[in-house]
């Protein structure tokens, strides 16, 4: 595989199979792309459309994305191996967490709508500013996780692992979504 080092780029609508790191991606439309076996290691995507592009096996190190469409994103498939990014600002609805283990990653600003939380393991992240819309937590590890100025969240506590989390008192009502009680 090509090993591409500190490149940037800008207005690309095609990527070629390679490892790249500390790369920068601007202004590109990577949209339904294959990114298979791909390695990213410290690169940044900015103002980037990286919808429902193929993630088998994809290797995510230390990688941003900022003001960014990622729509219908399997995560899960990807190349678990030290897997980490942070995203900013970012609309990641329908796509899914499944199963990933992503402690401390930091999600601001982004639009979370009916993503797919289910068995993974976000302990010690944080959510700034986040809209989870209907979004699935279920067996999910979101101890010392921070949701205090997000929104929209439906969490059962009975089903996920929420110790130590931090909400605001007016988040309370998403965590007693299942008890169909008025909150005043």
């Amino acid at each position: 595989m090509q090993y591409i080092e500190e490149e940037n780029f800008k207005n690309l609508d095609y990527l070629e199979q390679a490892e790249y790191e500390y790369c920068s991606f601007l202004d590109c439309n990577f949209s339904n792309s294959d990114f298979s076996k791909m390695k990213f290691n410290e690169c940044e995507f900015v103002n980037c459309n990286l919808s429902n592009i193929i993630l088998d096996n994809t290797s995510f190190r230390d990688v941003g994305f900022k003001n960014s469409k990622m729509f219908g994103l399997q995560f899960g498939d990807c190349n678990e191996f030290g897997l980490s990014f942070e995203f900013i600002n970012c609309s990641l609805s329908h796509s899914s967490f499944y199963r990933n283990t992503i402690r401390n990653t930091l999600f601001k600003e982004s639009l979370l709508h009916e993503v797919d939380f289910t068995d993974s393991d976000l302990a010690e992240s944080i959510f700034d500013k986040c809209d989870f819309a209907r979004a699935r937590f279920s067996n999910t590890n979101i101890q010392k996780a921070d949701f205090r100025t997000s929104f929209n969240y439906s969490i059962d506590p009975d089903i996920n692992k929420v110790k130590k989390a931090k909400f605001s008192s007016f988040g309370l009502a998403g965590l007693l979504d299942k008890y169909d009680i008025e909150i005043l």
